[in-house]
């Protein structure tokens, strides 16, 4: 895959143990370095969810960061949505 063409945005979900380590700071800290737009953001369920919006190679490698994780963190699922890119988002953010 190249990094050229239209954006696209990635809807994904981090199963495991990836709250109370540090996961959103993580995520957010490793999708400004690859220049990604969207945010962060716990569930109820015990869950991370991420949107990011960025070229399909770069998304790509970002996922691959978000299976490995912060230290402490045990990732043990990661599903991906792909749609188009919505271009809504300045930059990247954690919600609370």
């Amino acid at each position: 895959m190249t990094e050229t063409g239209e954006p696209v945005r990635a809807r994904i979900l981090v199963s495991g143990r990836v709250q109370g380590v540090g996961y959103r700071a993580f995520t957010c800290r490793k999708a400004l370095s690859h220049g990604l737009t969207g945010g962060v953001e716990n569930l109820d369920s015990g869950q991370v969810a991420v949107e990011a919006e960025g070229s399909r190679g770069v998304l790509e490698e970002f996922i691959l960061d978000l299976k490995k994780g912060p230290v402490g963190s045990r990732v043990t699922q990661v599903q991906v949505e792909w749609s188009r890119a919505t271009g809504r988002y300045q930059d990247f953010t954690i919600k609370q």
